[in-house]
């Protein structure tokens, strides 16, 4: 296939003109040297000479075009560098910028020889097409994956859930991502589908909220219900406060200035440790609740208090009901 098209940049006409032009210079060429050897080494000397300077001239061109593009490479990794950008697009974008004014700079200096590079630029532009079509999967993720370098939906470390996988994300490249499931498996994601797709990140903000539901028997005190749970969840450190100092908070978390200046990252304020009575079922009446942790701590503050509901509501009279029938015998008298 890729043989095929780049034959079809060169017809059969141009080829067998070529050739016949070539043929026709050299037996020129020969009769000159038998009829006037002189008059041919004079000639031929010259058109050494103008081919020297030629050379002269493409090497020349080669040379500074080089040491052009060292530089113009110096300054891209200098920008990035100070920008901070994703090393794997920062080494992407050098290498495919270093690459099209190398190509550049050989068509050129082969044009500097006198040689016509219209057949040449057809021969690039046809076996571009070719890889093209042939890597065009590839290509998809090199887009996909510039799309994630680019606007960082997520980072190594972060846990996401997407195209069907959760897992913490261990590497990110220009083709794929890797992700490491909680059962210690690695999937790898291409990133034409991830960056097409929905992705839920779980480390996407610093603080995050933690919900529960109580359920408890019909018959309770709900207002000393809801302080009972309240007074569990305050004594927890880890649940943070109306009154925390976020600055400091925030600090703690090592999180940028940068990081805090986008939409919804900052809170400035953190909500009160919240319940309230959510529903009355067929069974039971069920609370709400919900506190503000940071997000490291979500799941130890999950499990440790969804324990404690368990075990120190019911010494106090809250117990947690289950379907159950009562059944009254009636016996005859």
């Amino acid at each position: 296939m890729l043989l095929t098209i780049l034959l079809q940049a060169l017809t059969a006409e141009q080829i067998q003109a070529r050739q016949d032009s070539a043929r026709a210079n050299a037996q020129k060429m020969i009769e000159l040297a038998k009829e006037n050897p002189d008059t041919f080494w004079q000639m031929f000397g010259e058109k050494i000479l103008q081919f020297g300077i030629k050379v002269l001239a493409a090497l020349l061109i080669f040379i500074v075009g080089m040491l052009l593009i060292r530089w113009v490479k110096s300054i891209l990794n200098r920008v990035f560098a100070r920008r901070k950008t994703e090393p794997t697009i920062a080494s992407f974008v050098s290498s495919f910028v270093s690459i099209s004014l190398t190509i550049l700079l050989v068509v050129i200096s082969v044009s500097t020889l006198g040689v016509n590079t219209t057949s040449l630029a057809a021969l690039l532009a046809a076996g571009g097409m070719a890889i093209g079509m042939a890597l065009s999967g590839t290509v998809q993720n090199f887009a996909g994956g510039i799309m994630l370098l680019a606007f960082k939906p997520f980072k190594a470390g972060d846990f996401i859930e997407a195209q069907g996988v959760s897992g913490t994300v261990i590497e990110v490249n220009i083709t794929a991502t890797k992700i490491l499931t909680v059962d210690n498996r690695v999937v790898i994601l291409p990133n034409g589908a991830l960056s097409n797709g929905v992705i839920n990140n779980y480390n996407g903000r610093p603080l995050r909220r933690v919900e529960w539901s109580v359920s408890v028997s019909y018959g309770v005190d709900a207002r000393a219900c809801k302080e009972a749970i309240l007074a569990i969840v305050n004594s927890d450190k880890r649940v943070l406060q109306a009154d925390t100092d976020t600055k400091a908070l925030y600090e703690e978390l090592n999180i940028s200035a940068y990081q805090l200046s986008t939409v919804n990252y900052r809170m400035d304020a953190i909500p009160a440790p919240f319940v309230a009575l959510k529903s009355l079922n067929e069974n039971d009446i069920t609370f709400v609740v919900r506190v503000w942790v940071r997000g490291a701590d979500y799941w130890g503050v999950y499990f440790d208090l969804q324990e404690r509901f368990y075990t120190e509501l019911p010494p106090q009279g809250f117990t947690f009901a289950y379907p159950h029938m009562d059944v009254t015998m009636i016996g005859n008298s």
